[in-house]
C-alpha cells in the first residue's frame, strides 16, 4: 500500500476534487468498449495550494498528469528532482514511486488526473518519449483548460453511462491535446438547453433541500410518468437516485476538505437521519463516510 504524507488537510481554498466510486471503475469504466480503454479514477483542481506536499514511496495503480499554470513546485520521479514552473506538466506512470510539493514562497496552481485503462500504459510512454524525461513544456491554452473544466463539469452532472462516456472522451482529446499540441484546436460547443439538463442545474443548486418528483417534473413542465422516463433514459437513473448521486459527490468533498462532523455534512445535504446517510454513502461509494474520510486524510487523490 503506498502511504501518503500531506502538510494540508483542509483543502485549498476553490479547489475542486471529484473520486469516482470504485464501484464504477470495477463495474462499468473497466469494462465499457468506450471507457476501458482509458478513463479517469480521479481529477481536480487545486489553487495556490500552500503546504501541498506528497509522499508515495511505491507509487499508485493510476497513472498521474500535474499540470501547473501558475507558481512553483517541484516532483521526484525515481529519485529523479524536478523543478516546476507555470507551463510544465508532469507525468508520473503508475506503480513509480514519487513525491512532490509546492514552493512555500510561490505556491503552484495545478490541474491534475489520476487515470487507468488498457491503453493507460501506451499514452503514457507515448508522452514520456515525446518529452525525453517525465517534465514536458506546454503552452498555455486556455481552450484547454476549458476542455478540462467541460470534463470536470459533466462528471459532477453525474455519472451516468453518458457522462461517463462523454466525459472520458473528451480525456482523450485533453490527452491528444497534450501529445500533438501543434495540430491541437478545440471547438467549443454549448449544451443544449433542455428539460433534463435544466432539471439537473436544479438539482445542483439545491442539494441541501429533500425536492420531490413532483417538483422536479413540474419544474420541467412535464408530467410526472413523462419526466421519469425520459430522465431515465437520458442518465441511466431515477430522478432521486441522481439527485442522492449529486448529493454523495457534494459530500465526499465535504469529508475530504473540511472538519465537519458526519453528522453536520449529513444534515447540510437534506439527510436528517445519519444511519440512512450513511447508507446511502456506502451503497454508492462502498465506503463508510468515516472509513471515506480516513482514506483520504491517508491517501491523496492527485
Amino acid at each position: 500500500m503506498s502511504v501518503k504524507k500531506i502538510r494540508k488537510k483542509q483543502g485549498f481554498e476553490g479547489q475542486k476534487l471529484i473520486v469516482l466510486p470504485h464501484k464504477l471503475d470495477k463495474e462499468i469504466l473497466s469494462k465499457d468498449p468506450v471507457t476501458k480503454q482509458i478513463y479517469i479514477t480521479d481529477i481536480g483542481y487545486y489553487p495556490r495550494a500552500h503546504q501541498h506536499y506528497v509522499d508515495r514511496p511505491h507509487g499508485i495503480d493510476q497513472h498521474i498528469i500535474i499540470y501547473c499554470v501558475e507558481g512553483h513546485g517541484w516532483v521526484t520521479v525515481d529519485k529523479k528532482k524536478m523543478d516546476i514552473s507555470p507551463s510544465n506538466f508532469i507525468v508520473i506512470p503508475a506503480k513509480t514511486p514519487h513525491r512532490y510539493g509546492v514552493n512555500d514562497e510561490d505556491p503552484w496552481t495545478i490541474y491534475w488526473v489520476h487515470f487507468k485503462g488498457d491503453t493507460a500504459s501506451f499514452v503514457m510512454n507515448l508522452i514520456t518519449d515525446n518529452s525525453q524525461n517525465y517534465l514536458p513544456y506546454l503552452s498555455y491554452n486556455e481552450n484547454r483548460i476549458k476542455l478540462f473544466e467541460e470534463i470536470c463539469y459533466t462528471l459532477e452532472n453525474g455519472y451516468s453511462i453518458d457522462n461517463l462516456r462523454y466525459a472520458n472522451m473528451m480525456f482523450h482529446y485533453f490527452l491528444s491535446s497534450l501529445l500533438y499540441e501543434e495540430k491541437y484546436n478545440r471547438v467549443a460547443q454549448e449544451a443544449p438547453d433542455d428539460p433534463i439538463a435544466s432539471t439537473i442545474e436544479l438539482m445542483k443548486h439545491q442539494l441541501g433541500s429533500n425536492l420531490t418528483l413532483n417538483e422536479f417534473a413540474s419544474h420541467s413542465h412535464l408530467s410526472v410518468s413523462h419526466f421519469s422516463t425520459i430522465f431515465r433514459q437520458r442518465t441511466g437513473f431515477s430522478p432521486i437516485e441522481y439527485f442522492n448521486q449529486l448529493k454523495i459527490q457534494e459530500a465526499c468533498q465535504q469529508l475530504a476538505f473540511t472538519k465537519k462532523p458526519i453528522k453536520q455534512i449529513a444534515y447540510e445535504l437534506a439527510f436528517y437521519d445519519q444511519y440512512y446517510f450513511s447508507r446511502i454513502f456506502s451503497r454508492f461509494m462502498s465506503i463508510s463516510p468515516a472509513q471515506y474520510r480516513k482514506k483520504t486524510a491517508q491517501k491523496i487523490q492527485e
